[in-house]
């Protein structure tokens, strides 16, 4: 009769041990990792490519915080004449100015200066997809 192993006796390793696992710290946290204010964050889906030239292609997901001041060419969540879009936002004497950043050439680069300009929230990652 073969000894049954029992949740008192170790049971041997087939293979080599891992080298990591003199480094295993915890679980990763990713709100510490990528969320400064956790009740201020959301996360957003993109859709479009009118910002691949910043690396913000379609269907990536941007973590936004509402409570970040934009600065100069922030990528910012806005909403500008009534429509939520994402732009690369200036900061100029004559007031601000949102740009696009396309990677194809069919997509110009669009400026929009005036009109009604909310700022909702700023762009601190983009997670994409592989």
């Amino acid at each position: 009769m073969a000894a049954e192993s029992s949740p008192l006796r170790p049971r041997p390793a087939t293979g080599f041990a891992s080298p990591a696992g003199d480094y295993y710290d915890g679980g990763i946290d990713l709100n510490r990792h990528l969320i400064a204010d956790r009740t201020s964050t959301f996360v957003m889906r993109v859709t479009g490519r009118s910002m691949a030239g910043a690396g913000i292609d379609d269907g990536d997901e941007l973590i936004v915080e509402r409570a970040r001041s934009p600065r100069d060419r922030s990528v910012v969540v806005v909403v500008h004449d009534g429509e939520l879009v994402v732009r690369r936002l200036a900061l100029t004497p004559d007031g601000p100015v949102l740009w696009t950043e396309p990677r194809p050439p069919e997509l110009p680069a669009s400026t929009h200066v005036g009109g009604e300009l909310e700022v909702w929230g700023v762009a601190t990652r983009s997670l994409h997809r592989l």
